[in-house]
């Protein structure tokens, strides 16, 4: 058990001593490291500033700790006076020490646990219909808009990389790629089975019926992550099917890429250019490699870690769309809230810090477990 899990597990001072100091001297280290002018042309270079960046914050929160530590000695000696004037006050600094003594240890809490190093990569999101015929392929519709508005109000570029829509107006499939500001930590919570009841436009006797579209978030995964060789796949070129501007449906643009050894198939037609159409395939294809490593190592994990929130499991029933009741409800926190409409517009804040302070708490319980 390292000193960080024990920590995070026992909390006491004695560990906030022991820590501080060790994030000290790392940070004397890195800084220095990065300071010596042939760092720059160094490999490592990059990984060692972010480090020096992280090491500062927490540093600061260790010396925003100490001031505050200070503040409420000198309040209590204060209170140990025999002014009543000074007493009060110092009663008053007292309880606005503890306070925000309480929110500091949160937050060094927090910068301390171990973050998914997958959290500031672009990600890929797959969105296809399950069960349900033409009313799973419409709610895939509406959840591919929600995550669009969603994305748009979080500043985040989206790039559609394939979609497949159906005569009902939904969307058999949809892939899309997020770039910007940590997308894949904004979105990875929506991996799995989203369930949506509702009484169809078509059901005539009123009745409700259960569909479900399947939500596939993946970390978009770098050339140096996954080496993809000519001799492992096979490419096949063939006309676009699908709605798109002139030449799109009259040449040859569309790519459907064979991962030889796992039998992984991924298809691209949604522009006119054949070489950034096989482009995306191939990073889609990268990704979805990536993403059976990382289930591989969950897998290999003990239980307690397998049941992360974020882990992702596409066969899971994560969430119910409840429209006769106005209810959405995340099974995997037990969390509800009303207004669908409000949801479906892309305003989900609320569900995502739940599941955020979720598996925070459930990564801290586990850590030491290792």
């Amino acid at each position: 058990m390292t000193k960080k899990a024990s920590f995070l597990l026992e909390y006491s001072e004695d560990y906030f001593m022991e820590i501080e100091q060790d994030l000290r001297k790392e940070l004397a280290e890195v800084r220095a490291y990065i300071s010596d002018p042939n760092a720059f042309s160094k490999s490592d270079f990059a990984s060692k500033n972010k480090r020096f960046g992280e090491l500062e914050k927490i540093v600061e929160l260790f010396e925003q700790k100490n001031r505050s530590l200070n503040a409420i000695d000198d309040a209590k000696v204060m209170i140990s006076g025999s002014d009543k004037e000074l007493r009060e006050l110092a009663e008053l600094e007292l309880s606005e020490q503890t306070e925000k003594l309480n929110e500091i240890d949160q937050q060094i809490r927090l910068s301390l646990i171990p973050k998914d190093p997958n959290d500031e990569k672009n990600c890929i999101v797959e969105i296809r219909a399950g069960a349900g015929g033409d009313e799973a392929s419409l709610f895939a519709a509406e959840l591919l808009r929600m995550y669009l508005r969603y994305c748009e109000r979080l500043k985040l570029k989206v790039d559609m990389m394939d979609e497949t829509p159906n005569d009902a107006g939904g969307y058999k499939e949809a892939i899309f790629e997020v770039k910007g500001n940590s997308p894949y930590a904004k979105l990875k919570f929506e991996s799995g089975v989203h369930r949506v009841q509702r009484v169809p436009a078509t059901e005539s006797q009123g009745r409700i019926h259960t569909s479900t579209v399947t939500v596939a978030v993946m970390p978009e995964a770098e050339e140096a992550d996954i080496k993809i060789n000519d001799s492992d796949i096979r490419v096949d070129v063939y006309r676009s099917s699908g709605h798109g501007g002139q030449s799109v449906n009259t040449t040859d643009s569309a790519v459907r890429i064979t991962h030889l050894s796992t039998g992984l198939v991924v298809t691209c037609q949604d522009g006119k250019n054949q070489l950034k159409n096989k482009e995306k395939a191939l990073s889609v294809l990268r990704s979805r490699l990536m993403q059976i490593e990382i289930d591989k190592k969950m897998a290999e994990e003990s239980e307690a870690k397998r049941k992360l929130i974020g882990s992702g499991d596409r066969s899971e029933k994560i969430r119910t769309y409840n429209f006769p009741q106005d209810r959405i409800t995340d099974h995997r926190i037990g969390y509800s809230r009303s207004n669908m409409p409000d949801v479906l517009a892309g305003n989900f804040d609320d569900i995502t810090d739940h599941l955020v302070k979720a598996e925070l708490e459930n990564i801290e319980s586990t850590v030491g477990l290792k």
